[in-house]
């Protein structure tokens, strides 16, 4: 079953993105999606089996520069993620079109996304979901 997070929700999704996402700790991650929560422009979405919270895709509207994207608003993948003995039963693929939905009902024509370069498993979910490759950067920063 898919269906939008609550307050309640938090720290299972937090306990979560903690799997995929190593550098925020799961208080940094609960604080970040309760702000999401209350946010018009963000939402997140739960994969539930057995009573379990196995999954989640966070997303968002995005209106600065989008790689890729002509429009705006534009519907952003922050992130999903299954837990490994649940995956490949089609449960990113249909947290995907729960934003893509959410998206669409709030004037998106367009949904992008990102991932590392390194992130193979990432590259492939996207491919295979139907999100085209339009750019690859590398990033730097300095302090000054």
């Amino acid at each position: 079953m898919i269906r939008q997070a609550t307050k309640v929700d938090i720290q299972a999704v937090a306990q979560l993105a903690a799997k995929m996402w190593t550098e925020p700790t799961v208080n940094e991650l609960a604080e970040e999606f309760e702000a999401a929560l209350i946010d018009e422009n963000a939402t997140i979405f739960l994969c539930i089996e057995d009573k379990r919270t196995v999954g989640f895709a966070q997303c968002q509207l995005r209106r600065d520069y989008v790689e890729g994207a002509s429009t705006s608003p534009v519907g952003y993948l922050e992130g999903v993620f299954v837990e490994t003995e649940y995956r490949s039963r089609g449960y990113a693929k249909e947290l995907l079109s729960a934003c893509e939905q959410w998206a669409k009902e709030r004037g998106c024509t367009e949904f992008a996304s990102d991932c590392e370069l390194d992130n193979n498993q990432s590259l492939a979910f996207h491919l295979h979901a139907g999100f085209t490759e339009v750019n690859c950067i590398i990033c730097f920063a300095k302090k000054i």
